[in-house]
């Protein structure tokens, strides 16, 4: 068996070089066999003709389908990349309203005081206001054991002493599980009684604010914004912030819904929810990391998006943080390679530079100290707090 082209009787044009040597231009091109009697079609060329056939007519049904699932995410990371473009304003740098996240060791005993002077060389000289110092985490029922955070005192006193005007915030979370056996129940009044309790607990232990995150959290969670709305009256009272760490915005109309679909774990908010969020707090940060971007220019492009469609909801007298990852994993929704502090400081200039260029009352978030390598801060430092 072999490929056999046989001119059709009204197709002997000259050949050209857009067909195969040897063949005429317009030939049919079907399996034959050789057998004494020539050159004959094969019960092999009817199937073919049949499959040409069923492909003329149904094509359109696979076309489609690969249209919707391919075209898309190619038009999307096109606008990414064109969101990444240009030069960002010069002015676009830090306000000295950053903040740093850092882990449970500061307050469990490991930390020593040359540690502590450490850490406020790194801080001196930065944009940074805000620690969020890992002082969790909560129980399920919304309780935090005091035995979490033994240091606390050491911490803040030594921090207060060595960076006057920095805040030192505990950081609070838990796994939410609304839906699952496990995890806090935000749909549960005590639990949520409990969870202000806890707060009110680390203001009495010293800390200057009490920031949470919360994971994952679904879009539209009125239990949560009743949460919210406890905490700031507490934190209010107090003359304490209240910060937040938030999900990120649908990058497209709905996505939060359609992302439903297949899954319950939260991973875009609305941006209408995400402002019902930013109006009840005194600061909320972006986790704006794990996006799934596979490149650095649509990665960075994606941060100039949220960046701007969080600008545009969030109310001038609320601080709002963009997080930059200073952390190194290569997973479905992390590529090291692709989510750099490079790119994500130079997105973050590029969507305040063009949506709300004179804001005040923002800066970036960095995440976190145990997983960070010296690249992290130089390029923290050369591309938004002028300091490298």
């Amino acid at each position: 068996m072999y490929c056999y082209a046989a001119p059709r009787p009204d197709a002997l044009a000259p050949e050209t070089d857009r067909g195969a040597p040897g063949v005429p231009v317009g030939a049919d091109l079907y399996v034959v066999s050789r057998g004494r009697g020539g050159p004959r079609r094969s019960p092999g060329a009817r199937v073919d003709g049949r499959l040409k056939r069923m492909w003329r007519k149904g094509r359109w049904w696979v076309l489609v389908p690969v249209l919707l699932l391919v075209v898309p995410p190619l038009f999307g990371a096109l606008a990414l990349r064109v969101s990444y473009a240009g030069d960002p304003r010069d002015d676009a740098r830090t306000r000295g309203k950053d903040a740093y996240w850092i882990g449970h060791a500061w307050v469990d005993g490991r930390k020593r005081d040359a540690d502590l002077t450490a850490l406020a060389e790194r801080l001196r000289g930065t944009g940074i206001r805000d620690l969020y110092v890992h002082a969790g985490p909560l129980e399920h029922d919304g309780t935090l054991p005091p035995a979490r955070h033994p240091r606390a005192k050491w911490l803040i006193d030594g921090l207060h002493r060595v960076l006057p005007g920095i805040r030192v915030q505990a950081w609070l979370g838990d796994v939410l599980a609304d839906d699952g056996p496990t995890g806090l129940r935000l749909s549960d009044a005590a639990s949520r009684k409990a969870v202000t309790a806890s707060a009110r607990q680390v203001l009495d232990a010293g800390f200057d604010g009490v920031h949470f995150d919360l994971e994952p959290l679904r879009s539209g969670d009125a239990d949560y914004l009743t949460l919210l709305d406890d905490l700031g009256r507490l934190t209010r009272s107090r003359n304490a912030p209240l910060s937040v760490a938030a999900h990120q915005i649908d990058p497209l109309p709905g996505a939060h819904a359609a992302l439903g679909l297949v899954s319950d774990q939260g991973k875009w908010w609305s941006q209408e929810y995400f402002g019902e969020v930013a109006r009840r707090v005194d600061q909320i940060a972006v986790m704006s990391y794990d996006t799934w971007m596979p490149l650095e220019s649509v990665y960075g492009g994606y941060v100039a998006q949220q960046t701007a469609l969080a600008l545009e909801v969030t109310p001038d007298s609320t601080d709002l943080l963009m997080g930059l990852p200073f952390f190194h994993e290569d997973d479905l929704g992390h590529h090291e390679n692709a989510e750099t502090v490079e790119a994500a400081v130079r997105g973050v200039r590029l969507g305040l530079g063009r949506t709300d260029p004179d804001r005040e009352r923002f800066g970036v978030a960095l995440y976190v100290d145990f997983a960070e390598e010296p690249g992290d801060w130089a390029a923290y430092r050369a591309g938004w707090a002028r300091t490298g």
